[in-house]
C-alpha cells in the first residue's frame, strides 16, 4: 500500500510502516524511546509491536487506565511526571499506540512536554486509523466538554497497521465506521454507497476502504490545516454529536456512548436539519436514516434530556462570538459549512430521530 504524504509528515501502512520506523530510529539520535499505552493496548497490542522495534535505545512503557473519562489534564500531568522521572528530555521520542484516547492525549502530552518532543502515532482502532491519529489534533477532554484542552502539532509519522483491529471489540469497530460513513457523506459519494449494504462488503478488502478514509481526511487537513475553513467539513455529526456524547458521559442515569454512536445520532440529526434547509432531498436523507440505523442501535432521548444537550452546544469548539455553527451537508457526497441552526429546528431533528 502506497504511503500518504500529509501536512509535512508520512502514514505508513502496514509492514512498510515498520520500515519506515525503524529507518526513523536508525537515522534520529534519540535519547529513549517511551512507549504510551492504555490498561487495553499494553494487553493486547504492545506484544504485537515491539517484536518489530530494531533498536537498542532503553525502552519505557508508560501505561494509563483505559476510557475516555481518563482522557483529561489530570492523567496528562501524571505521564509528565513519569517521563520527568524516567529522565525524558528534549532529545525522547514518544510513540503513541493506541486508539484515539491514547493518540489524542499521548500527541498532547509529547506536544507540551519541554515544549515538544517528537512522536509517532500507532493506531490500533478502527476509529483513530481513519481519525484520531490524523490530521495533527491533540488534546484532552475538560470535565464532560469534549476535546476543550489541546494543540494542532502533527507526529513526526502516522504508521497503520491493520492487524491490531483483531484485538477491537464489534462495538468499536462500528464506533469507528461511523467516522468513514461521514467521509463519503461529505466528500465522495460513490465511497458512502459503499456501505449502503454491509453484506456486500468483502472485509477482506477492507483495507482499501481504511485507505480510501485516510486519503479524504488527508485532502480536507491538507487544503486547511488549522481549521479556519474546509476541515470545518469534518465535523459533520459532531456537533450534535459531542454534546450527546457529552451528557452521556456526565449523566450518572445514562449508558456512556462510544464516540461513533453518538456522532452516528449526530449525522442523522444533521441530516435531518439539512434537509429542512433543502440542501438535500428526502430521498438522500431517508437513505442516510436508514443506513446509519441498520448499523447502530436507537438511542433513547426523554423529554428531559433534550434541553441540557443543547445547552452544551454553547461549548462547541467551532462557535464563533456565540453563534454555533454546524457543517451540513449539501447533496451526498458535498458539504457546506457555518451554518447557524435554531433551536426549534434543532428539536424537531430529535422529533423526527425517535420517530
Amino acid at each position: 500500500m502506497q504511503s500518504i504524504q500529509a501536512n509535512s509528515y508520512p502514514i505508513h501502512f502496514n509492514e512498510k510502516g515498520y520500515e519506515a520506523l525503524n529507518l526513523h530510529l536508525k537515522e534520529n539520535k534519540y535519547s529513549n524511546l517511551f512507549i504510551i499505552v492504555d490498561s487495553n493496548t499494553n494487553e493486547f497490542c504492545l506484544p504485537i509491536f515491539l517484536p518489530y522495534l530494531e533498536t537498542d535505545l532503553t525502552i519505557e512503557i508508560i501505561e494509563f487506565d483505559a476510557g475516555e473519562e481518563n482522557k483529561n489534564i489530570e492523567t496528562c500531568v501524571q505521564i509528565w511526571n513519569v517521563l520527568t522521572e524516567l529522565g525524558a528530555d528534549r532529545k525522547s521520542l514518544i510513540i503513541n499506540l493506541g486508539g484515539g484516547v491514547v493518540t489524542d492525549l499521548g500527541g498532547f502530552v509529547a506536544s507540551t512536554f519541554k515544549r515538544g518532543v517528537d512522536f509517532i502515532h500507532i493506531p490500533t482502532t478502527l476509529l483513530s486509523m481513519v481519525d484520531a491519529s490524523v490530521g495533527g489534533k491533540n488534546g484532552v477532554d475538560l470535565g464532560n466538554l469534549k476535546n476543550q484542552i489541546g494543540v494542532i502539532n502533527v507526529p513526526n509519522m502516522v504508521l497503520i497497521d491493520t492487524q491490531y483491529l483483531e484485538t477491537v471489540p464489534q462495538n468499536e469497530m462500528r464506533s469507528g465506521l461511523a467516522e468513514m460513513l461521514k467521509h463519503g457523506l461529505i466528500y465522495d459519494k460513490e465511497y458512502w454507497e459503499q456501505f449502503l449494504d454491509l453484506n456486500a462488503i468483502d472485509f477482506a478488502d477492507f483495507d482499501a476502504l481504511i485507505y480510501r478514509s485516510v486519503e479524504i481526511k488527508n485532502d480536507i487537513v491538507l487544503q486547511d490545516p488549522t481549521e479556519k475553513n474546509i476541515r470545518k467539513a469534518l465535523n459533520f455529526g459532531h456537533t450534535l454529536g459531542h454534546a450527546i456524547e457529552s451528557y452521556f458521559l456526565e449523566n450518572e442515569n445514562k449508558t456512556t456512548l462510544l464516540h461513533g454512536e453518538a456522532i452516528a445520532v449526530g449525522m442523522i440529526l444533521e441530516s435531518f436539519i439539512s434537509l429542512d434547509k433543502k440542501l438535500i432531498t428526502k430521498e438522500e436523507y431517508s437513505e442516510i436514516k436508514t443506513c446509519i440505523k441498520s448499523i447502530y442501535d436507537d438511542i433513547i432521548f426523554e423529554e428531559n434530556d433534550i434541553e441540557p444537550i443543547l445547552e452544551l452546544l454553547i461549548h462547541d469548539k467551532k462557535n464563533e462570538y456565540g453563534n454555533i455553527q454546524f457543517a451540513l451537508i449539501e447533496g451526498i457526497g458535498k458539504i457546506i459549512i457555518n451554518q447557524s441552526v435554531e433551536n426549534e429546528l434543532i428539536l424537531q431533528a430529535f422529533l423526527d430521530y425517535k420517530s
